[in-house]
């Protein structure tokens, strides 16, 4: 791909000029910064650069001619099944998702497809830890004693490039329904009290339905399909919104430090989930043009056209916290903050919110009953 950096210019750059140590990525910069003598290389890239889709189809095409095979290799955890890409020059390593021995073979090492474009972690770990303690104190459901007992330090959080699929298509969908108005009549009745019957009238409210059809088109941009398997479903779903306005050129040199995954979720696949993704809206502007008070929409036939693609790198900070003999897995979106996790809940809290509302039932039975004796 195009987009791609020189192997001989990220070498250069990753080396310390000071030690020769090798350089780590600085979450919240555009630098490459030493651990041990604090020398820093900024990586150049283009800020104002367009981020651009590329066309599904031709990717698909070109997708295997476009694997890399000689600087980053995928190996895959036998331990939770992820699958974690190691530079050339490490050979083993611990899984960031469940913390199992990597050993890559060589022999076996696959190949991946580089991403576009990547969003570089902005928040630091030391702002993952404050987060994920401010999140374990708002838990009012957990156990009062998890905070203290779980506290966490930079060194249980890992860094992790997750990848995602974004997709755009512009739709046109044929539709068959029936439209709604609402129209009143004037009825009479009966009604009695203290013994007085009375006749009265009142507004009765019908709706009268007509055949509708029509054509609606509807745009989509950056439908956002998670390609990783290693966390679940929901807590990548939740992850975001994501800073897409900070995304770069991808680089290899943002991956010094950190670990990252290839895709588990095939574009193709990837493609289906973003199409279930545009049915409520299409829906809404469907139900938009038939008009009328309410809509039935019978019968749809969409078109998806232009569809386009982008393969992106977006991070994480990822742990696991014990608590009572039980691990609970958290992730932080390293471009917001946001903190997704499990966490325990505490039975006496539960039992105490229940008796608490069976009380409060108790009382205003009681209070009704009094007021109507």
């Amino acid at each position: 791909m195009d987009n791609l950096i020189k192997p001989s210019d990220i070498d250069q750059s990753l080396k310390c000029a000071g030690c020769g140590a090798l350089l780590h990525f600085a979450p919240g910069t555009h630098n490459l910064k030493c651990d041990y003598c604090g020398v820093s290389n900024e990586i150049q890239s283009d800020e104002s650069a367009e981020v651009t889709s590329v066309d599904y189809e031709t990717f698909i095409a070109n997708i295997d001619s476009a694997k890399q095979s000689d600087r980053l290799k995928v190996v895959n955890c036998n331990n939770c099944g992820s699958q974690t890409i190691l530079d050339e020059f490490v050979t083993s390593d611990k899984c960031p998702f469940c913390t199992a021995p990597l050993v890559l073979n060589l022999a076996n090492g696959q190949q991946y497809v580089p991403p576009h474009y990547i969003l570089p972690f902005k928040v630091t770990q030391q702002q993952g830890v404050n987060f994920f303690n401010t999140w374990l104190k708002s838990l009012w459901w957990a156990p009062n004693d998890l905070a203290k007992k779980v506290g966490a330090s930079e060194s249980i959080l890992k860094g992790v490039y997750l990848p995602n699929w974004a997709y755009d298509t512009d739709t046109i969908t044929a539709y068959t329904g029936e439209r709604g108005d609402y129209y009143y009549t004037t009825e009479t009745y009966t009604e009695t009290s203290n013994g007085q019957t009375e006749t009265k009238t009142r507004q009765v409210r019908h709706t009268s339905w007509s055949d509708a059809s029509g054509t609606v088109f509807v745009g989509f941009e950056d439908l956002l399909v998670p390609a990783s398997k290693s966390l679940p479903e929901d807590t990548l779903n939740k992850l975001g919104p994501w800073k897409f306005s900070m995304l770069v050129k991808f680089d290899e040199r943002y991956m010094s430090g950190f670990r990252s995954e290839t895709y588990q979720l095939t574009p193709q696949q990837g493609l289906v989930k973003a199409i279930e993704q545009t049915v409520e809206d299409i829906h809404d502007k469907i139900r938009s043009d038939i008009g009328g008070d309410e809509q039935r929409i019978d019968n749809t036939d969409t078109q998806y056209n232009n569809k386009a693609i982008k393969y992106l790198m977006l991070p994480v900070w990822v742990s696991a916290y014990n608590y009572n003999n039980k691990i609970y897995q958290f992730t932080i979106n390293a471009s917001t903050g946001e903190v997704i996790g499990q966490r325990p809940l505490s039975a006496i809290k539960i039992t105490m919110a229940i008796l608490f509302a069976i009380v409060l039932i108790i009382i205003a039975v009681m209070y009704f009953q009094s007021a109507n004796a």
